[in-house]
């Protein structure tokens, strides 16, 4: 029988098996050109990968060397917290007025927690420049003051090497002489008495000092710092407050209000302001029984409040404490002629407004506070709607407990008071 038939299926088979290994390794490779040419887009999951495209993950998480270290400057101190203080938009008064009512949120200012850390820190770097104050050498510095002022200079006296001792009218809010106490500083409550009265708190703060300085067997010297008249008071709200608001603002604002106490704050601010806004509106918020609004409105330091047989108080005729005055001084006198005009604020109008803000807003001021946004919000509708309006709130009603805001009482669950209720009705258009 012929063998080649069997011979020729072996080697068919054979080939048959050589073929199929071939093919096996050369399919995939086929079929990826085919795939490739018919859909050139395919993409994985809309990342541009094409599906023939092998995908390489890598770990970017850990370092593939020495990191870089960025040398960090801290600010110095607690007096590096004074300053550059928010202004937020108070929400009820905005939307009630029709006006943007911003407020320059000056109770958070770091060291004592008003606008008077600014006049604190200005007042003592002067000193200091014109070697009238010495830190670490036993140099005590004495002040004349209603509360924040002292906070602020018991603060930032600790922080720079003095001592504070402070004199202040009895009738003020325990809660102020307290503080004092835990920021070390020596406290004399004296009674309220006339500026030309020599125990009057200003004066009594003079003497002491000029006495420390005086007596050999005392290490330092007293420095008598001096805010009402101290021109370094108004310079630091020029320096700092007044372009703060500028360019916080965008350098567009219509009118600035604010209290008097010192005058600095007003002064301060209208000075830097003025030159750069001519057509701003400068206003004065007076409580009752201080003589500044007649100042303003009429050129005479008088209150009817003030006149013989009337009055209840010594100093000013009020329950508020920080603004208002009976006498012109030299950081008022700075910025007089850029106050346009004036509103007077009585004790339940300031009361009433401490309660609004409280209510609407969350916010819980202090008495001058409430005065500044009670003349804040008159201004509102006296200019009209679309106006920007800036204003202080000076410290937190935390300052106030057992004297304002005794009065003032709870809020309660109250949300029904209304803007009419403090302003009076809205004057018809």
């Amino acid at each position: 029988m012929d063998s080649r038939p069997r011979l020729y299926l072996t080697a068919a088979f054979l080939c048959g098996v050589l073929l199929t290994l071939g093919f096996k390794d050369f399919y995939p490779d086929l079929e990826r050109r085919f795939r490739r040419r018919r859909v050139p887009v395919d993409t994985v999951a809309g990342a541009g990968l094409a599906t023939s495209d092998q995908i390489d993950l890598e770990d970017h998480t850990r370092s593939t060397g020495p990191e870089k270290v960025h040398h960090v400057e801290f600010p110095e101190g607690i007096e590096a917290c004074v300053g550059n203080t928010p202004l937020f938009r108070i929400k009820s008064l905005s939307v009630e007025t029709g006006c943007e009512v911003l407020a320059k949120a000056e109770f958070l200012n770091g060291a004592g927690g008003s606008p008077k850390d600014r006049v604190a820190l200005k007042m003592i770097k002067t000193a200091e420049e014109q070697g009238l104050l010495t830190p670490h050498s036993g140099d005590t510095i004495y002040e004349g003051t209603v509360g924040s002022t002292g906070i602020s200079l018991a603060t930032v006296c600790r922080a720079r090497g003095y001592l504070a001792h402070i004199c202040m009218p009895s009738d003020q809010a325990a809660e102020k002489s307290d503080l004092l106490l835990k920021l070390g500083a020596v406290v004399d409550r004296v009674l309220p008495a006339p500026i030309i009265d020599p125990m009057h708190f200003v004066n009594r703060a003079r003497s002491l000092a000029a006495d420390h300085t005086a007596d050999p067997e005392r290490p330092g010297r007293g420095y008598f710092a001096d805010q009402f008249e101290n021109q370094a008071n108004w310079q630091a709200h020029y320096e700092g407050t007044g372009p703060e608001i500028f360019r916080q603002c965008g350098g567009k604002l219509d009118a600035f209000v604010a209290g008097a106490g010192t005058g600095g704050t007003i002064a301060g601010v209208a000075r830097f302001l003025k030159p750069k806004l001519p057509d701003l509106r400068v206003v004065l918020a007076d409580p009752q029984g201080s003589g500044l609004f007649n100042r303003i409105k009429n050129g005479v330091m008088f209150d009817a409040l003030e006149r013989e047989g009337t009055r209840r108080r010594s100093q000013v005729d009020t329950i508020v404490e920080g603004i208002g005055i009976n006498r012109l001084t030299a950081n008022f006198e700075a910025g007089r002629e850029l106050i346009d005009d004036a509103i007077k604020v009585t004790d339940e109008e300031a009361i009433a407004m401490a309660r609004w803000l409280a209510e609407k807003d969350g916010i819980f001021a202090g008495s001058s506070s409430a005065v500044n946004c009670v003349a804040a919000a008159r201004l509102a509708r006296q200019m009209g709607p679309g106006n920007r309006i800036v204003t202080i709130l000076c410290d937190s009603g935390t300052r106030h407990l057992s004297k304002f805001w005794a009065r003032a009482g709870n809020i309660g669950g109250r949300t029904d008071s209304r803007l009419d209720d403090i302003l009076g009705p809205r004057p018809e258009q």
